[in-house]
């Protein structure tokens, strides 16, 4: 069972990529938060890997974060949903919101995703809403309220940061400092101090 895998992007399009490691390329399938959190073709990419076994198909599923590898396990528990759907899922709503409207039974947030209908909001809804209490939501309040996250998001993407690993960064440091997400300066250091 592959569980993760290291090697160099050779291929990235929006849904699937390949992961050239050893010699061997992989194509992996990925949620498109994961596409736009990727560096460029030929740089070292690590993902977590998802692999479904079925006598018909191989198919291995990509995740630049641990958090959404774990959501993507436990969306596909749910009776009606595959590992392509839950891919779709993750790929209509970020990790967080996810988490947080099954927990809320926001069925209408959930029933904007494409393949997602009443009915398999509310099984979402049924099946996960106690399900998820040791997954992390991250409040995204905090980085939109601060004027100068953007720029400094912008500016860590440029220096080769992940997009998840930014924006957690953003979001500690505004937290620490509410004053510094008015100042690009004080929050692009703040961020940098405790960026992983």
């Amino acid at each position: 069972m592959i569980a993760h895998l290291r090697g160099r992007l050779f291929l990235k399009t929006p849904g699937r990529i390949i992961l050239e490691a050893g010699g061997v390329g992989y194509e992996v399938i990925i949620s498109i938060p994961t596409f736009t959190a990727l560096p460029q073709e030929g740089a070292e990419v690590s993902l977590h890997i998802y692999t479904q076994v079925r006598e018909d198909i191989l198919a291995l599923f990509g995740f630049l974060e641990l958090d959404e590898k774990r959501l993507f396990e436990r969306l596909i528990t749910v009776s009606g949903v595959g590992p392509k759907l839950a891919v779709t899922i993750l790929s209509g709503l970020n990790p967080e919101r996810t988490v947080a409207a099954i927990r809320g039974q926001d069925h209408a947030t959930l029933t904007r995703i494409p393949g997602v209908g009443k009915k398999l909001a509310e099984r979402l809804v049924v099946e996960l809403k106690d399900k998820l209490e040791d997954m992390t939501v991250t409040p995204v309040a905090a980085v939109h309220s601060a004027p100068a996250a953007d720029d400094v998001l912008s500016a860590l993407l440029n220096l080769g940061y992940q997009r998840a690993a930014a924006q957690k960064a953003i979001e500690t440091a505004v937290r620490k400092n509410k004053a510094a997400g008015e100042n690009f300066d004080e929050l692009f250091r703040l961020s940098l101090q405790v960026i992983r």
